[in-house]
């Protein structure tokens, strides 16, 4: 720790909390998918769902990374992040790095993919699908619950950490 910086003396969120922000950044990210779905759509003259859909797949992926590496290298925080007085900060409490912001987008998307993945392989119908997805995002919330710092598995990996900011804007600065 760095002697210079109070951040990391501040708690983590709550899973709660965590989860709440994450659903609200679902909705934020809803909009911003559907001008990036509008523009790929209109750019490759796409007339139909099937066409290009793999292209589609990877450019949303692409937006979806750029906006929250935009917004954690640029204050650690995302709108729904603010709102919940939440910033993303090193372990040692300091501004995330392109590089860590990078592999924390890519790392959380373990969030889906085993329960995903599981379900491709048994040929899953959609509620069993579904159904396995859900059980690997609880898994991987409650995870966090067996790590002191309460912080989620690719938080540890990345080097990053979640901290809640103290209601007091003027205690921050």
């Amino acid at each position: 720790m760095q002697a210079n910086s109070s951040e990391p003396s501040f708690p983590a969120p709550t899973i709660k909390r965590r989860l709440t922000t994450m659903l609200y950044e679902g909705v934020l990210l809803f909009g911003v998918l559907a001008i990036a779905a509008l523009a790929f759509g209109i750019l490759f003259q796409q007339r139909s769902a099937i066409m290009l859909r793999h292209e589609l797949q990877y450019w949303l992926f692409i937006v979806i990374g750029a906006y929250f590496v935009w917004f954690w290298t640029h204050g650690g925080q995302t709108l729904p992040m603010k709102t919940w007085r939440m910033r993303l900060v090193t372990r040692d409490g300091q501004a995330v790095t392109l590089g860590r912001a990078a592999a924390r987008y890519v790392l959380a998307w373990l969030w889906f993919l085993p329960g995903s993945a599981i379900a491709w392989m048994l040929s899953a119908k959609a509620w069993m699908a579904v159904a396995l997805v859900i059980a690997n995002v609880i898994a991987w919330a409650l995870s966090a619950r067996l790590h002191p710092s309460r912080q989620f598995l690719h938080d540890r990996i990345a080097g990053t950490k979640v901290i809640q900011l103290p209601r007091n804007p003027a205690a921050t600065a």
